[in-house]
Order: C-alpha cells, then structure tokens, then sequence
C-alpha cells in the first residue's frame, strides 16, 4: 500500500479556524447582536446553508450569482448553493407561511455565509453577519427602526457616534434620475451596481458612458446624482432618528447598495477612522422581493452587518474584549491518590455552577500553576492529601497572588463575589 503524504494544516483558502481566542471574540460579536436585537422585540430564526440556486438567480445581481458563489449539482442532478447571502433565504421563509406569521414579524439570525471572490481587508469567502428584518410594517417608522437597531449594536460594542456614520440615501431618488435623464430600464440594475462600485473605478465615467452607450446621459447621471442633496423623506427620517437618540445620519445620495431587490431607503455604516475609512455594513427596504415566490407585496426592511468588518472596527478603535475563559477554576491533582476526592469536589461545584477543569497531568504543583495562568484561568486550588483530611482547600487567585482557605461550601461563593 503506497504510503500517503502529509495533510497540510492550512485551513481552505478565505476561511477561518476559530481558536478559543478566536471563538471568544466572535461569541462577544454574536452576543451584542443578540441583545440589542432581542432589546428592539427582533427574534431569532435560522436555515440551512443550502438552497436552490434559482432563488439566487432570480432575484440576486448576476455578478454574484454568475462569478461569486460556491454553486454545485448534487446527486440528484439538482443545482445548489451555498447561500451568499441571507435575504432571499429570509423572504423565502415569510412567503411560505405568510398567512401563519403576524405581522409586522421582528426576524433575526446570524448566519454563515460563503462567496467565491479574492480574499482582502474585510473580504472573505466565508464570514458570518446578523440580519435584521421588519416584515409588514410600511413607513418611516420601520425604516427609523431598523437604522436604530443597527446604531444600537455599534454603540453597545463600545463605539461613540463620533466613530462612524450611517449615510443615507433612497432608491427612489436613483429611479427618479434614471427616469430624467432618459436611462432605459434593461440598463438600471447593472447601472446601479457599477454606482456602488463607484469609489473603486478609477475610470468609472468612462465606463458608465459605455454601458449605457451615450457620454452626454453618463454625465448628466452623475451630476443630477451629486446635485440631489436630499429630500423631504430624508430629512424627515432624521428627524424621527434624532427622536431615537440617533445623531449621526448623513444624506448622502452617492450611496446606491449592489443588490436589485432594493425599492426605497438605503443606507451604510462607515468607519470615520482614517485607517479603516470604509464602509463597514448596510441595508434598505425591499418591498417587492416576496413577489418573487407568488405572494402578495409585504412592506419589507432590514440590514446584514458582518463579523470581519466588525472586528476591523474594532481593532481600529482599541475596543476589542480581552480574552476571557469560560473556566473560573482549575483543581490541580497534586498525587494520583487524589483524583478521586478532587473530581468529587468538582462535580459539587458543577452543581453550583462553578466551571471547572480537572488536571490530571501527574505534573509537579508548579507547572500546574504556570498552565492555568497560561490559559488565563483566574483561580486554582490544589487538592492533596491536606486538603482531603481537613476538608478545606486554598484557593489562589492567580493574578493577585491572594489565597484564602475555605471549606468546600464555601468556595462558589467566593469565586461569585471575586469574578464580580
């Protein structure tokens, strides 16, 4: 039998491992979201990574569908993808049961999603990110909130309103345009996605002009685009932002968002930071995108807000958490005749929520000691034959240096009132 080479380490390219530091860091992400959604009335749902890959096609830019997703025929000679995106899943989902669900519906889920590009500063091929929804509710009420939801998850991961902006525009004001300068309506969506791309084309008029065939419509374009400055909507959704305690909205009518499904507001989440002055998430209403599955038009609006992008604020901020454990204590077994009483004393604590690793090593006290405080478990207890006489056991504090000698009944109390 020939002998096998080596299997590399390296994880796929554009995909990450999550180390405990890692996980740490991205469970602190997914538990800000969570709250803040859960704090606006928003609940979770969830589906598979799998879908039909007409659904992506019938709804979704070409670009993405034709050259960005993991797209397969299975077994059964069905073609399938690997969602590159949530919002097709989500309105899928209402559009089947439509007249189950009560509306308005507050929806949310943090998804894995997966997209075949070159992987860069805040780019890969798989990342997670939080959707946010508000089906059944028209109006700029729905819009506020939904700006509101996302202002509030920047602001509870430590960001001051100083430290990015939320540009907003409006879908209509583009068809609006569109319609005046005399741009035929086989052209807008593909016009629309080269404006989202605007800010990376270093010879976009030249392209635009292209496109749509005719320099003198390309030009009026941009600059009835950079003359809109905004609109008696725009200004009124400010307004009742302001009202949410939300102060940091921009209009700006250059954003336009990629995707087609969009029919009114928009917006993006900038970083203001001049080391990572970028856009960081977005969203908008989609009014018509349950029509795709024969339902009737429900008045849709929400955002998707990305885990890499998120952790690049963050580092860029100085706000990232410190790595903390889940594990409050280790009981180091300092003789094999030992284990016995000291996986008795951690099952007692287990009970009273306490979590605790078992060391069971045969090492010497004090490289028990260094492991702890190298995976940064703030207390450990030694259990010998003392400590199984006497019933009391000193607890260490491994970044004070402190130690206090309790009986077993004691020590969850202790670790509660320490790690506050």
């Amino acid at each position: 039998m020939a002998k096998r080479g080596k299997v590399s380490t390296e994880s796929y390219k554009g995909v990450r491992d999550f180390y405990p530091e890692e996980q740490f860091l991205q469970r602190y992400l997914f538990e800000h979201m969570e709250r803040v959604c859960e704090l606006f009335g928003y609940e979770e749902y969830s589906a598979s990574i799998l879908e039909p890959a007409e659904l992506y096609r019938s709804k979704t830019s070409e670009e993405i569908v034709g050259e960005q997703t993991y797209t397969f025929t299975d077994r059964g000679g069905r073609e399938v993808t690997l969602r590159p995106e949530m919002t097709p899943t989500v309105a899928r989902m209402v559009a089947a049961r439509i007249r189950d669900i009560p509306l308005p519906a507050r929806w949310y889920s943090i998804p894995n999603v997966f997209r075949y590009e070159r992987p860069q500063k805040g780019r890969l091929r798989e990342h997670w990110q939080l959707n946010a929804d508000l089906f059944g509710a028209e109006g700029i009420e729905a819009d506020a909130e939904i700006i509101a939801v996302a202002h509030g998850i920047m602001r509870s991961l430590g960001a001051e309103e100083r430290d990015f902006e939320i540009r907003v525009s409006d879908r209509r004001i583009l068809d609006a345009i569109y319609d005046s300068v005399g741009i035929a309506k086989d052209f807008t969506a593909e016009v629309t996605r080269l404006l989202d791309r605007r800010a990376k084309i270093d010879d976009f008029e030249k392209r635009l002009a292209d496109l749509i065939s005719h320099e003198k419509k390309a030009a009026q374009l941009v600059a009835e685009i950079e003359r809109t400055t905004s609109t008696a909507y725009l200004e009124e959704l400010r307004t009742q932002l302001e009202h949410m305690g939300v102060r940091n909205m921009v209009v700006d009518t250059t954003i336009t968002r990629g995707f087609d499904y969009y029919t009114g507001m928009i917006f993006e989440v900038y970083d203001t930071s001049e080391e990572n002055k970028r856009s960081l998430f977005g969203g908008g209403r989609y009014d018509n995108l349950l029509e795709l599955f024969g339902a009737e038009p429900v008045p849709a609006v929400g955002f998707a807000m990305g885990d890499v992008t998120a952790r690049d604020f963050l580092e860029t901020h100085n706000l990232m958490p410190s790595y903390t454990p889940a594990t409050e204590l280790m009981i180091a077994v300092v003789e094999k005749e030992s284990a016995a009483h000291a996986i008795q004393l951690a099952q007692s604590l287990r009970r009273e929520d306490v979590t605790v690793a078992l060391n069971f090593s045969g090492k010497r006290i004090g490289d028990q000691i260094r492991q702890a405080d190298k995976m940064k478990i703030p207390f450990i207890i030694a259990v010998g034959g003392k400590e199984r006489e006497s019933g009391r056991y000193t607890i260490k504090n491994l970044a004070s240096g402190n130690e206090i000698t309790l009986p077993a009944d004691r020590i969850a109390e202790h670790l509660f009132s320490s790690l506050g």
